[in-house]
């Protein structure tokens, strides 16, 4: 998926009107989108928001109580009552708080959420909100861009049994390929300025258009091969007498030949491949009784873990803050309450925060930014590292202030090569990535030849780099050396 998606998601719900062409919907079909604003329904309870998702129902359901509310409810009020009675009927309305108050429950909004004010709830809620909101009602047509941003492990798989059981058309947008998979019956490839349709789930998709274009290689490959041939044959015969017709019958066999156009795909991916310099000793990591209280919650309560050679954990928290924390302290930014942490004598290590921000306030370019980082100060050496991490030309000039927060997290990637740690903390490093840099984040972790500590919601990379996890849940913690897939067989 490449830039243009979204907007091409916005075309198909009426939100903007296309250049060209037209976008057709059965009549009576009803479309349903997730809305991006967050703040958009600050005034409106929880409850009232997720009912607006069938907004003809929610119409319907205000008309009727400002009737019912009128002093003076005359018979034509009630004959239009009525009226709205029936088609409220129709429409399932009486069913509709309890809907809703199902979806919120299965995205992780408690009850006692249901009916306070939108204002009122944290960021991350105000997602899932609006999430039950598009889901509400059996809409028939879908339009999801990006469902999984901000949502925690459980409610991305409600929503992957929710969608993959839903029996209307959905049309996602998600740079989550677990998630895709699971959910997807067909992929709508944009690129080349095109829409390609391809039958299957992603993982699919990637092999057929990578086998399509490795094809369309090897047969130009062949075809400049016999090109070759027959021009030095015509070079070689064309002014002898006795070889003058076979030159002739190769200079139309060769003005036959085409060679297949392949065009330059919008996808880049970024080549990341960290690298310790250094191996590890035997003795990595060890925690002892870590507390820590956050803002009046104790979010660390007696935590022990050891890590031992080639471990990458997996960390899962019912509460994230947790996660944060004990990487924060890992990383020597926060002191614990309580406890201890021993590093071995050969380990050194680099942290990618959850919240890069303040790594990028200063006023300078980003080829000077990342030379302080650098063992090799030389700026061919930093602008070369740079383009393999797609800032190529003036790009690598750019103020870092105003880097977008995918360029932010490729340039903390970066950091991270250069610093040739051999213990690697990541706190949610696929966030802002588009799916060509989780792709080549996830393999560069897969690769990578000393400790890893990470919690990611992408399924697929802690699924494919981890080999324990270990859980911080409120009450214990759980401790297990095995996949991703494996541990939630056993939950």
């Amino acid at each position: 998926m490449v830039l243009g998606k979204s907007t091409f998601l916005k075309v198909l719900s009426g939100e903007i009107e296309p250049s060209k062409g037209e976008v057709t919907v059965e009549k009576g079909e009803r479309i349903s989108t997730l809305k991006q604003n967050h703040f958009e329904y600050e005034e409106f309870t929880v409850m009232d928001t997720v009912i607006m998702g069938n907004n003809e129902l929610y119409k319907i359901m205000k008309e009727k109580e400002e009737i019912y509310a009128k002093p003076d409810f005359s018979e034509e009020d009630g004959l239009k009552a009525a009226k709205l009675e029936e088609k409220f009927a129709e429409l399932d309305g009486w069913n509709a708080e309890s809907d809703a108050a199902i979806l919120l429950n299965n995205l992780g909004i408690p009850g006692a959420d249901h009916y306070k004010f939108m204002k009122e709830l944290e960021a991350k809620d105000k997602v899932k909100v609006l999430l039950a909101q598009s889901l509400f009602g059996n809409p028939d047509i879908l339009l999801l861009d990006e469902p999984t941003n901000d949502l925690d492990l459980k409610s991305i798989e409600w929503l992957q049994e929710f969608l993959i059981n839903f029996e209307n058309t959905v049309i996602v947008v998600s740079h989550d390929r677990y998630f895709l998979n699971k959910v997807c019956t067909h992929i709508a490839d944009v690129d080349f300025g095109k829409i390609k349709i391809y039958p299957g789930n992603y993982d699919f998709w990637y092999e057929s258009s990578q086998l399509a274009l490795k094809q369309a290689k090897e047969q130009n490959k062949k075809k400049e091969e016999k090109i070759k041939e027959l021009q030095e044959f015509i070079a070689r015969f064309s002014a002898n007498a006795s070889k003058s017709k076979q030159a002739t019958s190769r200079k139309k066999s060769l003005e036959k030949i085409e060679l297949e156009e392949i065009k330059a795909s919008n996808r880049k991916y970024p080549y990341i491949d960290f690298k310790p310099d250094r191996e590890p000793g035997k003795e990595i990591l060890t925690v002892n009784n870590l507390s820590k209280t956050v803002n009046g919650e104790k979010v660390l309560n007696n935590i022990s873990f050891s890590v031992k050679a080639d471990n990458k954990i997996a960390f899962l928290a019912d509460n994230e803050i947790a996660t944060t924390t004990l990487f924060q302290i890992l990383a020597g930014e926060m002191e614990p309450d309580e406890g201890e942490i021993i590093w071995g004598k050969t380990i050194t290590k680099d942290y990618f925060p959850k919240d890069n921000g303040y790594l990028f306030n200063e006023d300078s370019i980003l080829v000077d930014w990342l030379r302080k980082y650098s063992k090799d100060p030389d700026e061919t050496y930093v602008r070369g590292f740079l383009g393999r991490m797609l800032f190529s030309g003036d790009e690598a000039l750019k103020k870092v202030k105003i880097l977008s927060g995918g360029e932010k997290v490729r340039c903390v990637l970066s950091k991270m090569m250069l610093s040739g740690a051999n213990m690697l903390v990541f706190d949610e490093p696929t966030n802002h990535l588009d799916m060509e840099s989780i792709t080549a984040l996830n393999e560069g972790m897969k690769k990578f030849k000393g400790n890893i500590l990470f919690t990611s919601h992408d399924h697929q990379l802690t699924e494919t780099v981890a080999d324990r996890i270990i859980d911080l849940r409120k009450d214990k913690v759980i401790d297990r050396e095995c996949t991703y897939n494996h541990y939630l067989e056993l939950e």
